[in-house]
């Protein structure tokens, strides 16, 4: 049995997933959390190991060898089976709840302050920076039409076996929740004095100059409901100009690319390290019917297109650290008369940032603040 890993506040559908985190403000941008992915679930209970001892590798229970597969197919309602133990068990509740099901979350805060030590702290929740560090939880999900006393009584057994002090909870939710319910609270919203962003099943007449950006963002960051998009739509109507060339690193749904496009500018790349965040932005570029915007995978600008020339506009709605690691890189992809726009970054970073850019040759022209964000526009120094 592969060793327990820890994973941090992860969702059920990226908790099975190869590709990285959703990013937090996303869920908290769209109001919901990613839908479950269809699931392949592995029941490999396999025998009990003598009451009272702890699981190993050398005790842990083996793998049934006629174990298979089960595809639950499209599930409209989940059962939740969580279990809390104190932080030392964690591993041991792990690889007990990995009997049950291969879809495990993993809730585990005690690595926090590392990840505050590192990166990105701007973006995590206060209330995962107050979560109770000294207990840890995992939860497996079955189809609630399936019966899980089996699962329980399993659960309980092995739990008082190998000496768990745990809290087992059931909890009951809906697919519709998780995957649509969030849809119902985005509405057409305008931004600045001309952009007008719509979600795709929604109708809107644009009225005088207003410009209509249609989207569905899938699980990508950017519906324009976040300040840190705002911040960045209100720069792109200041600073795109016709026919300029657009850089969009870290693209999401796309939707800067397409704000530009609809805004004047000519040709339009996009990028994102996500494939997820590709295909929905591909599908959004293509609603939209707009064939001067591209979109490919690219780890920041590491696989850029340098082929036509450097860029009048590049755009980045990221988060602080990530920016300050690009900064002295982009000079290389940036015109010599161009523009380059950044969001992402919380009130108080702006400093941080601001002096990166210092340092590596930019003056700010221009530094927009929304509700504990900011967004700037950095010009080469004269």
């Amino acid at each position: 049995m592969p060793a327990a890993r820890k994973i941090t506040a992860r969702s059920p559908a990226s908790a099975t997933s190869s590709r990285s985190d959703p990013q937090i403000r996303s869920q908290q941008e769209n109001g919901r959390v990613p839908a479950f992915p269809r699931r392949r679930a592995c029941t490999c209970r396999g025998k009990p190991t003598e009451k009272g001892n702890m699981m190993s590798e050398q005790n842990m229970p083996e793998r049934d060898p006629d174990y298979v597969c089960e595809d639950y197919g499209d599930v409209k309602a989940w059962t939740q089976i969580r279990v809390t133990v104190p932080l030392e068990q964690l591993d041991t509740l792990t690889a007990l709840m990995s009997m049950i099901s291969n879809n495990l979350m993993i809730e585990d805060y005690s690595d926090i302050e590392t990840n505050l030590r590192t990166c990105y702290g701007d973006l995590i929740d206060e209330k995962i920076l107050n979560a109770d560090r000294t207990v840890a939880s995992v939860s497996v999900y079955v189809p609630s039409d399936r019966s899980y006393a089996d699962d329980v009584a399993f659960l309980r057994d092995r739990m008082a076996a190998d000496g768990l002090n745990g809290k087992l909870e059931l909890v009951g939710v809906n697919e519709e929740d998780w995957a649509n319910n969030w849809k119902q609270y985005y509405k057409p919203l305008k931004i600045g004095n001309r952009i007008v962003i719509c979600p795709a099943w929604e109708t809107y007449t644009p009225t005088g100059n207003e410009l209509v950006v249609r989207m569905d963002p899938g699980m990508a960051f950017g519906t324009g409901t976040h300040e840190t998009t705002r911040l960045m739509i209100r720069l792109l109507e200041n600073y795109t100009q016709p026919g300029c060339r657009m850089l969009d690193v870290g693209t999401g749904t796309g939707i800067l690319a397409i704000c530009a496009s609809r805004l004047g500018a000519g040709v339009c790349r996009a990028y994102d390290i996500d494939p997820t965040a590709v295909r929905v932005a591909r599908e959004n570029i293509r609603e939209s019917g707009l064939t001067n915007i591209t979109c490919d995978r690219s780890d920041l600008l590491r696989q850029v297109d340098l082929h036509d020339g450097r860029y009048d506009l590049i755009t980045a709605n990221i988060v602080a650290d990530i920016l300050i690691r690009m900064m002295p890189d982009v000079g290389a992809y940036l015109a010599p008369d161009g523009v380059l726009l950044l969001s992402g970054i919380v009130e108080e970073r702006c400093a941080d940032v601001i002096a990166s850019a210092d340092a590596n040759g930019y003056s700010v022209e221009t530094c927009l603040p929304d509700n504990g964000w900011c967004a700037l526009a950095l010009r080469r120094k004269r």
